[in-house]
């Protein structure tokens, strides 16, 4: 009875350790990482990088992470001109200045 219930919890740990070994493989990426990956290769014009980043993440984790690498980069290029936001988010997206 006992030899039955060793073998069980050794195929259970086991299995749990190759478990493991495959989760360590396959990191998951976070919505950050996914959107820094997203849009690089978007701006490379990478296809299969695009299509790679966007599958790490839910599509609205990944717009949510796009929308605030935006912000962040709007911000940062706003301060680097000394210049206001609304104006750096114009300039890039060729609108005529307010």
């Amino acid at each position: 009875m006992f030899d039955r219930i060793r073998t069980y919890a050794a195929g259970f740990r086991g299995s749990a350790r190759a478990q493991d070994a495959g989760t360590r493989e396959r990191r998951s990426h976070n919505l950050f990482e996914a959107a820094a990956a997203y849009v690089s290769a978007r701006a490379e014009d990478d296809q299969d990088g695009t299509d790679e980043a966007a599958a790490w993440v839910s599509p609205e984790a990944l717009s949510f992470g796009v929308s605030e690498l935006a912000c962040r980069a709007v911000v940062a290029l706003a301060q680097e001109r000394g210049t206001s936001p609304r104006a750096v988010a114009r300039d890039l997206l060729g609108l005529p200045a307010v």
